[in-house]
């Protein structure tokens, strides 16, 4: 029997703000879209049949700049749940923590992470410091800020290999292979191409050479552990997960970043691994769901390379294939993801 809730799917329309994601020069005209929002567009219907199997009601709405429409648009449904899948507002990753927010102010129950979390989480030197705050192991950093020139490089401690990230962006949204340096020359030139590129301050980091893996957390369990596959990449090629490894199918990096859930791994480093997933998801009050990327050093000591609060759910997903193999079919999936908010708003009622 369906439960008699009104849910709400929203999303943000689709949006190109850069003239370049994946991170490098030479951008053909078809990745000047910001290819993440794009294919999970594709999704929308899918996940919308998928809760109706559940609910009562269900319908969708895509927000856009105007706050007072959206208001009205989600008003005028009434819903009793959003199913929140806001990245971004025309592009920009900060609306992504104020809508959040403006569900909040609302007074609407919605899924995933609250304003806070998303907040953190986006800006990639503040969660480094909360998560160094609480003993979970990240990289050594350095944030270079767009303002105040180049000889601020001057200033970082550690030694390369370095990794360059844009310091307010998600989606691998302007990582390539150009974004691992092993000199001054090379580390300038992808300074300089960052900034004028993107117009952001930079997060720069020891870059940890080993394995990388992805837990996804659900409801603050982990669920099986996936490993990246690097092994078909070209020598030439740093083993990271870039823009273009992600979303633009028939590029080196997407036929050879390949996921393999469950990792082939023995049970004491799945254990050391999840122990640090669920610290850094606790650290950074995260909330129903959420992914831990973490690196292996030399030494096989995993670090937390980052936190992603909002990570792609849709069928493909590395998210989705982890619940798979812990037997959850997509539905189940999202269905699990709305109990958990209509949990959470159980237990913080009063009554």
């Amino acid at each position: 029997m369906k439960q008699d809730i009104r849910v709400l799917i929203c999303y943000n329309r689709p949006h190109s703000l850069y003239s370049n994601y994946i991170g490098k020069d030479n951008v053909n005209t078809e990745e000047v879209v910001d290819l993440s929002e794009k294919n999970f567009f594709h999704e929308l219907d899918h996940i919308k049949s998928s809760l109706k199997r559940y609910y009562a009601e269900v319908d969708t709405f895509g927000l856009g700049p105007d706050l007072v429409e959206n208001i009205r648009g989600i008003k005028s449904f009434n819903p009793g749940l959003i199913f929140n899948l806001v990245e971004s507002i025309e592009g920009n990753t900060e609306f992504e923590a104020y809508t959040a927010g403006l569900f909040d102010l609302l007074n609407i129950t919605y899924t995933g992470n609250d304003l806070g979390a998303l907040g953190n989480c986006l800006n990639k030197s503040l969660a480094k410091m909360i998560l160094k705050a609480y003993e979970v192991r990240v990289p050594a950093s350095f944030v270079y800020e767009k303002s105040k020139g180049i000889k601020q490089i001057e200033k970082i401690k550690f030694t390369y290999p370095l990794m360059l990230k844009l310091l307010k962006e998600d989606a691998s949204i302007g990582i390539s292979e150009k974004s691992v340096v092993n000199n001054r020359a090379s580390l300038k030139k992808q300074i300089e191409f960052l900034v004028s590129t993107y117009k952001q301050d930079i997060l720069i980091e020891q870059f940890i050479r080993g394995r990388e893996f992805n837990i996804a957390v659900l409801g603050g369990k982990p669920l099986p552990v996936s490993e990246i596959d690097f092994s078909g990449l070209p020598g030439n090629l740093p083993a990271i997960v870039t823009y273009e490894g992600k979303w633009v199918e028939g590029s080196t990096y997407y036929r050879h970043t390949v996921p393999v859930c469950p990792a082939k791994i023995s049970d004491e480093l799945r254990i050391k691994m999840e122990i640090e997933a669920v610290k850094a998801y606790k650290a950074l009050k995260c909330r129903d769901y959420a992914r831990v990327d973490i690196r292996l050093d030399d030494s096989g000591t995993p670090y937390v390379i980052e936190v992603n609060p909002n990570p792609d759910i849709t069928r493909d997903s590395g998210f989705a294939r982890a619940a798979a193999a812990k037997g959850m079919t997509h539905r189940k999936f999202l269905y699990k993801i709305t109990q958990l908010a209509l949990e959470r708003v159980k237990v913080d009622s009063p009554f």
